[in-house]
C-alpha cells in the first residue's frame, strides 16, 4: 500500500539567511533547513579558525578563510532565493510513503575514512605530535586520493 503525501515549501528571507551568516557561519544554511549543510559549515570556519594560530601556515589558511567566508554568506542567500522560487513555481515535494522495509544504499566508505584521517591529522597538528608545516607539504597527496577514488568508482560501476 503506497500513500502520497504532498508537503509544500515554506518561503525563506535571503536577507535573513544573509545576515544569520554574517554573523555566524553556517546559521544561514540551518535557517534553510540544510542542517547537515550548516554543522559542516560550523565545523569548517571553527577549524579554519583555529589554524589561524599557526604561522607555518599563513598566509594559505587566511585567504582559505576569508573565501570560506564569503562564500557561505552568499551559498546561504542564494539557496533562500532558490527556495523561494520553487515555493512561487508552485512546486511540492511529495514523499511516496511505503510500509515495506526499503534497503537504502548507503555512499562508499571513502569520504567517512578521509574524514577520519584528516581529522586524525589535525588533532596531531593540535596536539603539536606534527607540525601543520609538514602536513602541507602533503597536501597534494589529498587530491591524488579524491582523485583515486573517482577512478576506482568509475570502474566499479562500470563492471
Amino acid at each position: 500500500m503506497e500513500e502520497k503525501v504532498t508537503i509544500k515549501r515554506t518561503t525563506k528571507s535571503p536577507a535573513i539567511a544573509g545576515i544569520l551568516s554574517f554573523f555566524f557561519p553556517g546559521t544561514g544554511a540551518l535557517y534553510n533547513r540544510q542542517f547537515l549543510k550548516g554543522i559542516m559549515f560550523i565545523i569548517i570556519f571553527a577549524g579554519l579558525v583555529s589554524m589561524q594560530s599557526h604561522g607555518d601556515a599563513q598566509p594559505f589558511i587566511g585567504i582559505i578563510l576569508a573565501g570560506f567566508y564569503i562564500f557561505q554568506i552568499i551559498d546561504a542567500i542564494q539557496t533562500a532565493k532558490s527556495i523561494n522560487q520553487r515555493a512561487l513555481l508552485g512546486k511540492e515535494e511529495e514523499i511516496e510513503i511505503e510500509e515495506e522495509e526499503v534497503d537504502i544504499q548507503s555512499g562508499s566508505v571513502f569520504w567517512g575514512a578521509f574524514l577520519i584521517f584528516l581529522g586524525g591529522i589535525l588533532l596531531l597538528a593540535n596536539f603539536e605530535v606534527i607540525s601543520y608545516g609538514s602536513f602541507f607539504k602533503f597536501w597534494p597527496l589529498l587530491v591524488v586520493g579524491i582523485g583515486l577514488k573517482f577512478i576506482i568508482d568509475y570502474y566499479s560501476k562500470n563492471k
